[in-house]
Parts: C-alpha cells; structure tokens; sequence
C-alpha cells in the first residue's frame, strides 16, 4: 500500500501555510508555543516561525521518520524540537497543559482519509476502536460510524487544549462541521469557532470541500460557529449552529421558520431499498427477458420484480423507472427460507449468486436471514409516493405513481413517503415544495455534504405544522387516516409472507398524529 495514501498525506503548499499562518496571528495573538501533532515536511512550523520567529517556542510530531529528517533538514538549527511520534499513542492532555497559563496555538493539517478507508487500505496508522460518536443500533453499524481520521484528532486535541490555548487546522469542511457537533452534542461550545473556506483543488488537487478550521479552549453556552468564504476576516460570512439535538446551517433562515421544525407529524419519511449488490439485485428489461448487472439472462418469478428508480431519476425528475429490482422480504427481518417453496425459481437464483450475496460486508446483514434487503417495509408497496434523491443539492421532491400497475421502489440514497391515491400524492408534494416548507429545509441542508438531503433532515418537517400554516389542516387529516400500508403489502405479496405477521404500523388514535410507515 502507498505510504502516502496511508498516512492521507496531503503537505500543506508554504503559501496556504503562510497565509493561515498569517489570519491566526490576526485572530489570536502571539502564542507562547506553536506545536504542529502532524507535522509532515514542517510547512507550518516554517510559516509559524516566519510569522513570530524567536517570540515563542515550535514541537513538531511526525510518526513517517523521512518526513522528520527533511524537517530537520529544512528547520535544522532554528530552535524547532522534532519528535518522531505516533499521534495515537500521545498524551495529548499533558503535551497541551504543561504549563495552564501558556497561550498553546495547535497549528497544521491532519491526514484527510476515513477510518473504513484506512482500513481497506490495509493501513494500521488508526485510533484505538471506540464508539467515540455515541452511536447507536443501525447507525453504528453503517456509514454513520465511518469518519474522517482528521475528526478523531481534531476531537483528542480540542478536549485537551487549556482555556488560553486554540486549535487551527485545514481539514475538510465537513469533518470541521462533525467536530464541532460532537462538542456541541456532548459538552459545551467553544468561544470563536471559525470555518475559512479554503479551494482545496487549487491547493491539494482534491475534489473537496475544505477549510482552515480555528477553535479556541474557551468553553461557552452558544452552540455556533462562523464560515467565511475565504481565507480573510474580511469575506462573507454565515452563521451555523446546533438546534434541537442537530445541525442548522443557515441559523437567521432557521429562526424565520423554526415552527416548522419537529412536534407531531402525520408521515414518516422512509429510505429506499438497500441490497448491496446492484449487479445481482437490480434488473433491465430485454425485450421479453430480464438481464441483470452481469449481463445475465435472469429467470425468477415475476410478482417478485419491481419497477426501480434511481437517485438520478429522482434527482433529474424522471418518474418512469429503467430498472427493476428483486424483493426478496415484505418487511426488514422477515424470514427468507420461504421463498425455496414459494418462489423456487427466485431462491435457485440467489443460490446461484450465494457467494456474492454471502459474502456482502456490512454488519447490517449479520444475523439476518440469508439474502436479506433493508429498507423494505409495508410502505414499500404504497401504490403512490412522494420521493426525493438524497444525493443532489437542490430540494426538489417528485410525486411517483406505480407503473403498469405496481408500485414503484426506490433505492437507498432516496426517501419517500407513502401514499394511498394520486390525490394524496399531489396535496403532499405540493405541500412540502411551498416556500416555507423548502425554505425551512434549506436552513438545515449543508451543500457541500456527500448526501445533502438525509432522512433526519427531512423528518425534522412537521406536515402538521406546514398544513396548519397554509390552512390545509382538515385536508391533511383525512388523508392521513385514509390508508393503511400493510394492506396493500398483503395484496401485493401474500405468498412470502409469514403467517399472521406483525406490522409495527405505529398508527396514533388521532390521524393527525399517526406516524405514516412505521
């Protein structure tokens, strides 16, 4: 494996160093000691003494021992003390407070790779494995409990700066976001905490969000931050927070329509189907046959393959599906063993691909029935949706009708809610694309995330709240008891079902506060 792509090496060009150098020393002061925990070739420690030279002292960490000699050779005599070290096995808390009333700037740029990454990598520059976010269930088990190695760092160092100490480190925009969530969600903030956006493809040639990141260990009550849009106090600048246990990311937006958030709802919004296995699972029609991703000839009954759309069918408005998928449960968890009997067409197929189905990594199919799919419920089989794609910037959401009669899947990087006719689908759709409604969504949504739009996100709407605004109360009420999900998941699928299976339907005595889906 690269030791470079080990180590997420990204060294810092001595002009971004210098003038991020630069904006601390406006922001901060003259520090008493400058110490850089990932040092790399010593690009900060160079900008570091350039900007205050012998009014303050320099340590650098390198755990790669040739970065350290070309650091040594590059800062030789100069004053820095270099120590060949492993940022996972410091004490950070006591290389920080030596001395509680020294000013200690943490100044420089953690490796930009996450742990999973790392670890497919084969590399074992990692943390000690520790549910350190606080996740729980599924989202300790998915991508939720992936992170940035940068994050993990960034974490250690603010919980050990003193209160006159500051971090200021690049990273990407997002890890910046996450750790300030986990300090806001754990403890307190932190007093002037700063993201200047910094263009990461001109400076690393990377195709991502970034920013020169600065925190101080002075602890507050306020939970928000400020993004200016470069590297000057000067620039443009916005305002992001914690609200309600989560992120906002436009907070004067959020306070206008802040009614809107959370309380009853009458709908749940649900992720798509999850397999895994797009080549296996996902079909298309060929003439009279259906070819799956291997360009296989594939032969399983037909009552279990369903229209598929994708998050670029959604994303671009299209509503007529190009793919079709393989169901193989009615609802997550529920026995696959039945289909050898009842569709012995569709079990030989999956037999035939066992290895690969097997043979899928996330520890969501562990102990789950064989050639188990998630994401599947009794609101799967609504005969009308209203989805959107998870993956695209701009909040648009699609009304989607079934097709030659069946309902309509969509797949794990879309959401949608249920619904029982065409009417329903279109009061709903018009509902949430009102202003108020997109206005409020687009005070939560950080662009620049890999998936914009989330399904915690998207259920932070209160359809209650939005239909008494616009005066569609009495409307919203009669569709909400108008449909039960499970009803049409019988008729659907009747002879893959258990016998007198449960549905956690989660229906309230009031319409109005039933919890479509559940």
């Amino acid at each position: 494996m690269s030791r470079k792509k080990e180590f997420g090496d990204f060294q810092t060009p001595d002009d971004l160093a210098a003038r991020a150098t630069a904006l601390v020393a406006e922001t901060f002061g003259t520090p008493d000691i400058v110490v850089e925990p990932t040092a790399g070739i010593g690009a900060f420690l160079k900008a570091a003494m350039q900007q205050w030279g012998r009014n303050c002292r320099y340590e650098g960490y390198e755990i790669n021992r040739a970065y350290v000699h070309r650091a040594e050779d590059a800062l030789g005599g100069s004053g820095v003390t270099l120590f060949h070290r492993d940022f996972f096995s410091e004490d950070w808390t006591h290389n920080l407070r030596r001395d509680q009333s020294e000013k200690v700037l943490v100044l420089g740029n953690p490796p930009w790779i996450t742990n999973s990454a790392l670890g497919l990598l084969g590399g074992r520059n990692l943390p000690p494995k520790t549910n350190f976010q606080k996740l729980r269930g599924f989202d300790a088990r998915t991508g939720k409990s992936n992170f940035d190695i940068a994050e993990w760092m960034l974490i250690r160092l603010i919980e050990a700066l003193p209160p006159e100490g500051a971090v200021a480190m690049l990273c990407k925009t997002m890890t910046a976001r996450k750790v300030l969530r986990h300090c806001w969600k754990t403890g307190h903030g932190r007093e002037e905490a700063s993201l200047f956006r910094i263009e990461a493809k001109e400076c690393f040639k990377a195709a991502v969000d970034a920013c020169f990141f600065v925190v101080t260990g002075r602890v507050t009550e306020k939970r928000t931050a400020t993004v200016y849009s470069a590297l000057d106090l000067s620039s443009e600048r916005t305002r992001f927070g914690y609200v309600n246990g989560d992120l906002v990311s436009n907070l004067e937006t959020y306070h206008t329509y802040r009614n809107l958030d959370g309380g009853s709802s009458a709908y749940t919004w649900r992720s798509g189907i999850k397999h895994d296995a797009a080549k296996i699972m996902e079909f298309r029609r060929d003439g009279a046959l259906l070819r799956n991703g291997l360009a296989e000839a594939v032969d399983v009954e037909e009552a279990l393959v369903y229209p598929l759309l994708k998050s670029s069918d959604l994303g671009n408005g299209r509503t007529e599906p190009r793919k079709h998928v393989l169901i193989t449960q009615i609802h997550t968890g529920s026995e696959t063993a039945v289909l050898s009997s009842s569709a012995p067409k569709t079990w030989q197929y999956l037999l035939s691909h066992a290895e690969a189905l097997d043979g899928r990594t996330s520890a969501i199919y562990r102990n789950r029935p064989r050639f188990s799919i998630f994401g599947v419920g009794p609101y799967s089989f609504a005969p009308w949706k209203v989805a959107i794609s998870g993956l695209y910037k701009k909040i648009s959401f699609v009304v989607v009708p079934p097709s030659n009669n069946r309902p309509v899947m969509i797949d794990d990087t879309c959401y949608s809610i249920p619904c029982a006719s065409e009417a329903e689908a279109r009061f709903l759709c018009d509902l949430v694309s009102s202003e108020p409604a997109l206005a409020f969504l687009r005070s939560l949504v950080f662009t620049d995330a890999k998936r914009p739009i989330t399904i915690d996100v998207l259920r932070r709407l209160s359809f209650v709240a939005l239909a008494r605004q616009r005066g569609k109360s009495r409307e919203l009420e009669s569709y909400a008891d108008s449909y039960r999900p499970e009803q049409e998941a019988e008729r659907q699928l009747p002879f893959i079902m258990e016998p007198r299976t449960p549905y956690a339907i989660g229906r309230a005595r009031s319409p109005v506060t039933a919890r479509r889906g559940m």
